[in-house]
């Protein structure tokens, strides 16, 4: 098989489609009177840590640049949601805390978060599971690749 023929169903097509499902369901567990579905998402994976945490675990996480990252945790931050704390072996350091009013969310985030990638793997063996991840991992890295070679 071609490129050519390859774009009868377009990698990028399915992958963007997965992930626009991905995100709607996501975003459904977000509480939309208390924070974005994007800090929703950020919350979701700053809960799931169960070590200290800084921006830049964010910025990777989501492939987020910093000026993109900085603005959703400071909305959160303005939503009581975290505090950003300097550290004690490094000031310029600030670790991401999360907040009593943000761990009201956890047992529910923490459940749907279980209950999607439960909905996403039914009926895929562990092996094809281990393949889909290779491949992911291989694609994400040659997009790094091809984004550092343009101009």
């Amino acid at each position: 098989m071609d490129k050519y023929e390859a774009l009868s169903k377009p990698v990028a097509r399915c992958i963007s489609k997965l992930s626009n499902q991905i995100r709607r369901r996501i975003d459904a567990l977000a509480s939309k009177d208390e924070f974005s579905g994007a800090q929703g998402r950020v919350l979701h994976f700053i809960l799931s840590q169960p070590e200290e945490l800084f921006q830049r675990d964010v910025e990777e996480e989501f492939g987020l640049r910093p000026p993109t990252a900085t603005e959703i945790l400071k909305k959160m931050e303005q939503n009581g949601l975290i505090r950003r704390e300097p550290t004690a072996y490094d000031a310029r350091l600030k670790q991401i805390i999360v907040s009593e009013k943000a761990m009201q969310y956890q047992k529910p985030v923490m459940d749907g978060l279980m209950q999607l990638e439960e909905d996403l793997t039914e009926g895929i063996s562990k092996e094809e599971l281990a393949v889909f991840l290779q491949v992911v991992e291989k694609m994400t890295e040659n997009m790094a690749r091809a984004g550092m070679q343009q101009p």
